[in-house]
């Protein structure tokens, strides 16, 4: 799981924003369910898909208030 640079998620639409975000909240659900059962141990990609949702919503709040440059 990469970061998502906030450049690249200016360039997109509202609607591209808002798919991204589900299949990102279902990602870091497969990836939280994965460490409970223990069939993954990598921890740090919950927190980069955290970060990620929290960039894509930010995103999608500057544009619908406006503030996109």
């Amino acid at each position: 799981m990469k970061d998502l640079k906030p450049a690249e998620l200016r360039e997109k639409s509202v609607p591209q924003l808002e798919e991204l975000l589900k299949e990102s909240r279902a990602d870091l659900y497969r990836a939280r369910r994965d460490l409970v059962f223990r069939q993954s141990t990598d921890t740090t990609s919950i927190k980069v898909r955290r970060h990620n949702i929290a960039r894509i919503m930010s995103t999608i709040h500057e544009k619908k208030r406006g503030g996109a440059n």
